[in-house]
């Protein structure tokens, strides 16, 4: 494999799988975001470590960019599948719709609506997909390319 960003960015992926995986830990949930973050950084400064000396500040950002970008798609993704994994460890809808309150309850039954209809994992992964998986490859690809800055300033041979 001769292109570094897609060899670091498939580590990076098997790396975020693994924080995704500890994310559904509950004691350990809160860490999986700044570790992801860190992870992002990390993908891209592997990157450009890769690249042959003289590392040039465009093309090592480049680099750790494509190198966050693959790494938060795939991560995403399996965000998306984990999301309903993690609604149901966390005690399912019924946990949720247990702790809305009687004036939200009384708004899904004038409207018709049984609650579980819209509180669901289908929902949740529809969501991750919509929202957060936008918002990943944003944060992997800006992040990836800091990493990559980072490195490539710091050790340009």
């Amino acid at each position: 494999m001769k292109n570094p960003a897609l060899k670091a960015g498939l580590i990076g992926a098997v790396a975020i799988l693994v924080i995704n995986l500890i994310g559904l830990v509950p004691v350990l949930g809160c860490l999986s975001l700044p570790l992801e973050l860190i992870a992002y950084v990390a993908v891209g400064a592997l990157a450009v470590s890769w690249l042959p000396p003289r590392r040039m500040t465009g093309r090592s950002a480049g680099q750790g960019a494509l190198a966050g970008l693959i790494a938060s798609a795939a991560g995403g993704l399996a965000r998306v599948v984990l999301t309903p994994l993690s609604l149901s460890l966390s005690g399912g809808a019924e946990a949720i719709i247990s702790q809305l309150p009687e004036e939200s309850l009384k708004m899904f039954e004038q409207a018709g609506l049984d609650p579980a209809t819209l509180i669901n994992g289908g929902t949740f992964a529809g969501f991750a997909l919509v929202c957060c998986l936008p918002v990943a490859l944003l944060a992997g690809a800006a992040l990836g390319a800091l990493g990559g800055l980072i490195f490539a300033a710091a050790k340009p041979e």
